[in-house]
């Protein structure tokens, strides 16, 4: 009789596949045995003891490339590598376990992607008049306002918050904003860009400004990201901002 089983065998009793034994052999974690007079490798006990081992390490997440030396580990080594691997695992843990809740977040919405302080902004739009459509407007420019624009992001909302205070600033951004569903070539367009940028000259510090992107060498690019982002939505804003943007630098009110 032949000692051992061949790797098929060896395969069912330790519980993996035929290619995963190969791919161990591959990686040095479990020797080749020799062949039999046949030709083909045998499997026995000690093989098959360490088939399980490396089994059982790697189904626990241990990478493979530490399995060899903890099993070759002395007693109290082999202990302190199971701890390091236990510690390594509790992260990856944690770290699923906050990726579970940032989906459950945005299973209900995506206000996942801004800080409570600017979904408290979003909040408040519907209060002051603000349509479904535009606070959705607003969400999407807020969250590319904090991925473009992180370090300055604070500062933002800040000129917002002052802004919304201005009763006749809100509806100012109204106008603006329905303004935008208007054709390009609307001549309403002129009259209210002359209005709004009347009311950015009396009072500059509500003209909110995306200072963070100054010191940004594809500050420009980002700016252009921003500025125009809702265009294709919105015909009538792309000639009203540029006739806006146009009139305040006219009167000398620094523009981005």
């Amino acid at each position: 009789m032949t000692d051992g089983v061949t790797i098929s065998q060896a395969a069912a009793f330790a519980g993996v596949t035929v290619k995963t034994i190969r791919h161990y052999h591959k990686n040095g974690l479990v020797e080749e045995p020799a062949r039999d007079h046949s030709g083909y490798r045998r499997y026995g006990s000690p093989e098959l003891l360490r088939l399980v081992q490396v089994r059982t390490l790697a189904g626990a997440g241990v990478p493979l490339a530490e399995i060899g030396p903890i099993l070759d580990a002395d007693p109290e080594g082999f202990a302190a590598a199971l701890v390091d691997v236990e510690e390594n695992l509790t992260g990856k843990i944690d770290e699923l376990i906050a990726r579970r809740e940032t989906l459950r977040q945005l299973a209900t919405g995506d206000r996942v992607l801004l800080p409570a302080r600017a979904c408290a902004l979003l909040d408040r739009m519907p209060g002051l008049g603000f349509g479904p459509d535009d606070v959705k407007t607003a969400h999407e420019g807020l969250v590319l306002v904090r991925a473009l624009m992180p370090e300055g992001f604070d500062e933002y909302l800040t000129q917002i918050e002052h802004s919304l205070e201005d009763p006749r600033h809100v509806a100012m951004i109204k106008l603006t904003w329905s303004a935008g569903k208007w054709d390009r070539d609307d001549p309403r367009i002129e009259e209210l860009a002359e209005e709004v940028a009347n009311h950015f000259i009396a009072d500059p510090s509500l003209l909110p400004t995306l200072g963070g992107l100054r010191t940004r060498e594809d500050g420009d690019a980002r700016h252009d990201l921003l500025t125009h982002h809702g265009e294709d939505d919105r015909p009538g804003w792309t000639r009203l901002t540029a006739l806006i943007e146009q009139k305040l630098r006219a009167a000398g009110v620094d523009v981005p």
